[in-house]
């Protein structure tokens, strides 16, 4: 059977930190910034982590396995 190729829109917006945990960009921070709070603003430049009960799936996209 041939390799699984890696989703590369999902390679894109997902990256495996060293210790295997998955890091993406925070919905709502690209435009209509008048309306949010300069708090809400700057929470939204963190990353945040890939949920638990979506990792599986992502992990598979990417092609790196069931490793943790």
């Amino acid at each position: 059977m041939p390799k699984m190729k890696t989703h590369r829109g999902a390679a894109k917006r997902i990256r495996v930190t060293g210790k295997g945990k998955l890091r993406r960009k925070k919905a709502y921070d690209s435009h209509l910034f008048t309306d949010k709070s300069a708090k809400r603003k700057r929470h939204l430049e963190r990353e945040g982590e890939v949920a638990p009960q979506d990792a599986a799936s992502v992990r598979r996209l990417l092609g790196i396995g069931n490793q943790k």
